[in-house]
């Protein structure tokens, strides 16, 4: 059984339903199936805190929230994080910090990525990733 991990950009679409077409991955995968990592609740929190936590967006934010299964960055996500740094840095792939720990996350937990950042097609091994906002 697939997980299906949504990188902080499918959020953020998914919240403001912008892109029919991930609405329609969406439906099309049992919620069950769905988790973020808690690094990117961070940063869905940290975008709501710089916009003054406006009240229409926090609530759909909190929506979203309560309807998907949320993973603590633990111990494995540690472990697969560091050697996932070392390899893109050894092979010239460049990711923001909270990126490499999205992707080991998914990596540690044997999930989907579900991203449109193309960055992450650049991590050779060991991590699968889907485009929603893309046929």
């Amino acid at each position: 059984m697939n997980l299906y991990m949504l990188d902080t950009n499918i959020a953020s679409h998914i919240i403001k339903g912008d892109i029919a077409l991930v609405r329609e991955r969406l439906v099309a995968v049992p919620i069950h199936r769905i988790v973020v990592s808690s690094v990117t609740l961070a940063e869905l929190r940290y975008g709501l805190a710089k916009r003054s936590c406006p009240k229409g967006l926090t609530t759909r934010v909190h929506e979203f929230l309560i309807r998907v299964k949320i993973l603590a960055w633990d111990q494995d996500a540690a472990i697969v994080y560091g050697d996932l740094r070392a390899t893109c840095e050894a092979a010239s792939v460049t990711l923001s910090p909270l990126d490499l720990m999205i992707a080991a996350h998914a990596q540690a937990v044997n999930a989907i990525l579900v991203t449109a950042d193309k960055a992450f097609s650049m991590i050779a091994d060991g991590l699968t990733v889907e485009n929603w906002t893309t046929p």
